[in-house]
């Protein structure tokens, strides 16, 4: 069953725009469904196959002979001294759509596919299932932040399909998760996690760090949704903060993990300037620290910051699919006043907070009012996502959002 995606309008978009297109993104994310089922009808090549991958290594014009396009190139990772020969092909030949490369957003692919086909390639990013994608509810979807927004300001009923929030939590967003009605939750994810150390990870560190990398995730998922401090997760781990920050932007690079910069501008020194780390997908963290099922997930003490990194992931990938990602930023002032997440556009900021609680009243709302003093916008909304049913004001321009409508 194939389940459709935020990202495909982008897609065809690039697909029409760019002689070459590549999607990054996690293992196991959906890419390469994504790209077979809305790609062009083309020639599909696993570069992760050892006969494969060595031809396309030792005679890269003569596989790319082999395999003209339009093409997909999948894991083309595996293979990245392809890329030159790539772009000298597309230079002769700029008609768009005619390359598709996925592959895991390893730091130096990454850097290779910027160097090498800059101006020619568009970079698209895909992640585990949003709730958006769960439920089945893309098409019609806003397509803009500001029609978002405005969504969000006059959506007056619940979806009449909802996922339950500890399945969502604790099942996470990885398709053959979602999908699987066999596979045991704690099999899957821990031969995700072996694959992802032995593929990834292994060649990027010191195999006698392996271990210490290893517990750093873990201590790393209990800290999802924490302003992250390198220099306590060091001292814990047992591992200099420069490892740390490799380490980091090792998760970072293959889109385990991302980073919610602070909102300070106009603020000055008034203002927290620590990122915020959350894991890409909550189904990942309840592995790593031991959760055994949904309904436990959200009574333990994790269970506010589970919610908030679900939240903050759901808006991530859905600004991701339209480009908007870097538009969403946090706050935090060093008087104690939080906001969750800020949607930055030209005029404005638009607050929002997210509240595990199913009972709101106009006291959850008191930080967002707070915000709208001080950042003196008398104009402004305000969200407070919850999983309380009844939508509407809570307090002056500040509305109740239920998660199912993210």
């Amino acid at each position: 069953m194939y389940i459709h995606r935020l990202l495909e309008k982008t897609f065809k978009e690039a697909l029409a725009s760019f002689p070459v297109v590549f999607i990054g993104g996690p293992r196991r994310s959906g890419k390469t469904t994504l790209v077979k089922q809305i790609g062009p009808r083309s020639r599909y090549v696993l570069l992760d196959e050892l006969d494969v991958r060595a031809f396309a290594s030792e005679d890269p014009k003569g596989f790319l002979d082999a395999n003209p396009p339009p093409v997909i190139m999948d894991e083309i990772q595996n293979v990245p001294q392809l890329l030159p020969y790539i772009k000298a092909r597309v230079d002769r030949d700029k008609k768009p759509g005619q390359w598709v490369l996925t592959g895991s957003q390893q730091w130096a692919l990454m850097k290779g596919i910027g160097e090498t086909l800059a101006g020619r390639v568009a970079v698209l990013h895909l992640y585990p299932f949003s709730l958006t994608e769960i439920q089945n509810r893309v098409a019609h979807q806003p397509e803009g932040i500001e029609q978002l927004i405005g969504y969000f300001e006059q959506v007056a009923h619940l979806p009449h399909k909802a996922v339950a929030l500890g399945d969502w939590v604790f099942k996470g967003g990885y398709p053959e998760v979602v999908l699987g009605k066999r596979s045991s939750h704690k099999l899957w994810f821990s031969s995700y996690l072996q694959t992802y150390i032995d593929r990834d990870v292994r060649g990027n560190i010191k195999e006698i760090n392996l271990r210490d990398f290893e517990r750093f995730v873990r201590l790393l998922a209990a800290r999802s949704a924490q302003q992250l401090n390198a220099s306590t997760l060091a001292g814990d781990v047992g591992v200099t903060v420069p490892t740390i920050k490799a380490w980091l932007t090792l998760l970072e690079a293959n889109g385990l993990i991302f980073f919610l910069m602070p909102y300070y501008k106009n603020f000055g020194k008034r203002v927290m300037k620590a990122p915020k780390c959350y894991f890409m997908d909550t189904g990942l963290i309840c592995y790593l620290v031991g959760l055994e099922d949904g309904p436990s997930t959200l009574r333990g003490p994790m269970g506010g910051a589970l919610f908030e990194t679900a939240c903050v992931s759901q808006m991530y990938k859905r600004l991701a699919a339209i480009g908007e990602e870097r538009s969403l930023y946090y706050f935090r002032s060093h008087d104690g006043l939080e906001i969750d997440m800020l949607i930055e556009r030209p005029q404005r900021c638009y607050p929002i907070e997210i509240k595990l609680s199913s009972t709101i009243s106009s006291q959850q709302a008191r930080g967002i009012r707070k915000w709208m003093t001080l950042s003196g916008d008398k104009k402004q909304t305000g969200f407070v996502v919850s999983t309380a049913k009844e939508l509407g004001m809570v307090a002056s321009g500040v509305r109740n959002i239920h998660y199912t409508l993210l």
